[in-house]
């Protein structure tokens, strides 16, 4: 009797125990089964730079040859086509426009119940290491990692202790090519190069030069491989290879083509755990699967119940779900330039609703600039030597965009307006304005007005509590970026809509659609409540010829207490060019006079002052 008091006492307090100390659901597997996961992130590189994804010209034998013996994911998608918004998906298992977390280097918060999802892992008895990029496009979550440095491994973690390990291979980054290299293993005039960029010098030695970074970061990870199988540890272990987002170049790594949200993704299950995937080893998948559901898949490999909240759905593991039809992507502000375009991508076609069209893809970004080739680039449009492709990149954008990323994965021939393809747009446009209304998209929000709602309260509650009034802030933004002059009376109408946003977006649609009878209505809004929709309004007033009325309000905003109203009017003036001459000084007004190089937040609006002063001297 008393051995079975004893017995159900121990098992009682066996039970407490491990209720205490992992406070998230384990299912389907013992900690005997469950596996290590490696994760090596690469940057900046789309799926054309690597061997194994058909370029003869790339130097990748260690992904080449770890590929062969894994699966090879041929449409595996990033949601943004640049780090720190892409590296938010990753790390939440959310959709960065349903929690505010779009615009680059954003510090909006997420509600509280949305964890990094490493979390998960440490309260389940993993060992949690990220060396060392974050960026994670949100305000910091530390508990979500034992180490998280330059030295961070998992060699740290406790004997027999299961692990989740990144390693960002940081050597592709764009800024690689901020400095030209005297020497190149690749040969520049061998480099292919897209159709849409000319063949200057300078884009050929970047090219080059980019290639021999991948290839460096090719060793680096086969360094890696070799390691783990050195300690023992590959047969327990499932690896991720895969970029963080596409690039590198101009039209790439920013932009909502092929070559900035295509990545690779290389997955080896060892043979242990090989039936966790639908697909064998040593195969190739067109299962199409996106950043959304990286997070979900870890916590499937792992035997964790995957939170309700997080948008995307497991493609390995126990808990997998049918293949997803779609993989949304999105594109907010780049650094300093303001832009707004939705994608949905299919296995076959690409679609892209540009919601800001008068915006040319080619807005000046310090950052950008800095690889010797986009300047050359520019150099070659102003001086009248490019091709119609290669020009549309300084030229304003169209409404929509559709291509075949199969028969066309450079994207140059937009098949939007072609009858042929009228029931593939409209499936697609459908789609797109279902997700937006699915996944509750505050991305229509002007950044100020974002920014003044997340002191309050999440972005995410703020669209599920009723006071966003999501359908008519899209139906606006869909009208006044479409083109289609009939729209014209109903945004003058929406000009005194109660709600800023849909005011903004009216006044927005008189810019693109440069609406002659909007004037007076245009005057009234200088004096709205809101200084981003005056701010519209007087970049509406300037293609309506009202060039000094235009130019004196957009100079009053770039005194504004809102960082991003400043932004916003540097962006209108920018675009209006010489004309904008009379708030030169107001511009370099905002340059301090030693600047701070780490304050990258705060230079945003320094940077496009810079770039207005420079525009204005020429």
């Amino acid at each position: 009797m008393k051995r079975k008091l004893l017995k159900n006492l121990l098992a009682r307090t066996v039970l407490c125990l491990t209720v205490l100390s992992i406070p998230v659901l384990v299912i389907a597997q013992t900690p005997v089964d469950r596996p290590n996961i490696l994760w090596i992130v690469s940057e900046d590189n789309n799926t054309s730079l690597i061997g194994c994804y058909g370029n003869p010209y790339a130097t990748t034998p260690n992904i080449d040859r770890f590929a062969k013996e894994s699966i090879l994911y041929k449409n595996a998608f990033s949601t943004a086509p640049v780090c720190a918004p892409s590296r938010n998906t990753l790390i939440t298992g959310m959709y960065p426009p349903s929690l505010g977390t779009e615009h680059m280097r954003s510090t909006n918060p997420v509600p509280s119940f949305v964890k990094f999802f490493p979390k998960y892992l440490r309260e389940a008895g993993y060992y949690t290491t990220n060396n060392a990029k974050k960026d994670y496009n949100t305000v910091e979550q530390p508990d979500a990692w034992n180490e998280s440095s330059n030295a961070a491994t998992y060699k740290n973690r406790q004997p027999g202790q299961p692990f989740f390990a990144v390693f960002n291979l940081n050597v592709s980054h764009e800024s690689s090519l901020h400095q030209p290299a005297a020497s190149l293993h690749h040969d520049p005039e061998k480099a292919p190069i897209p159709p849409y960029h000319p063949r200057t010098t300078e884009f050929k030695h970047d090219w080059a030069q980019y290639y021999d970074k991948v290839e460096e970061m090719d060793r680096q990870l086969g360094k890696l491989l070799t390691e783990l199988r050195e300690a023992g540890l590959a047969d327990n272990t499932i690896v991720f290879y895969y970029a963080d987002n596409g690039g590198v170049l101009g039209r790439s790594k920013r932009f909502m083509y092929e070559s900035g949200l295509h990545v690779p993704l290389v997955v080896h299950l060892p043979k242990k755990y090989a039936h966790l995937a639908k697909a064998k080893p040593s195969s190739q998948t067109d299962q199409l699967v996106t950043f959304l559901d990286f997070a979900p898949t870890i916590l499937s490999l792992v035997g964790i119940k995957i939170p309700d909240y997080m948008q995307g759905q497991a493609f390995l593991g126990t808990q997998q779900k049918p293949e997803r039809q779609y993989a949304y992507g999105f594109r907010g502000r780049m650094d300093e330039a303001i832009d707004l375009s939705r994608s949905v991508r299919d296995k076959k076609f690409r679609y892209i609703r540009n919601y800001l069209p008068h915006r040319i893809y080619g807005q000046h970004l310090d950052y950008l600039w800095r690889a010797p080739s986009i300047p050359s680039w520019e150099a070659e449009f102003k001086a009248g030597r490019l091709n119609e492709t290669q020009a549309r990149f300084w030229i304003p954008k169209p409404a929509e965009e559709l291509y075949d990323a199969i028969a066309d994965p450079d994207n140059i021939h937009n098949l939007a307006t072609d009858p042929r393809y009228a029931k593939e747009l409209t499936r697609l446009r459908n789609a797109n304005e279902q997700w937006l209304r699915q996944s509750q998209d505050v991305g229509f929000i002007p950044e100020t007005l974002l920014a003044r709602i997340a002191e309050k309260t999440p972005l995410y509650d703020y669209a599920r509590s009723g006071k966003y009034n999501r359908n008519r802030v899209i139906e606006t933004a869909t009208l006044a970026s479409s083109r289609q002059p009939g729209d014209g009376r109903e945004l003058i109408d929406r000009l005194a809509d109660p709600d800023p946003i849909v005011r903004y977006w009216a006044a927005t649609g008189c810019t693109v659609l440069k609406l002659v009878p909007a004037k007076t209505a245009l005057q009234q809004r200088l004096q709205d409540d809101e200084e981003t929709v005056q701010v519209a309004a007087a970049e509406a007033l300037y293609q309506l010829g009202e060039t000094a009325e235009a130019v004196a309000a957009l100079q009053k905003a770039l005194s504004s207490s809102s960082r991003p109203v400043r932004l916003q009017a540097l962006n209108a003036l920018l675009a209006i060019g010489p004309d904008a001459a009379p708030a030169r000084e107001a511009a370099r007004a905002l340059i301090p006079k030693n600047p701070s190089p780490n304050a990258v937040n705060e230079a945003y609006d320094v940077r496009a002052a810079q770039n207005l002063v420079e525009v204005l001297e020429k």
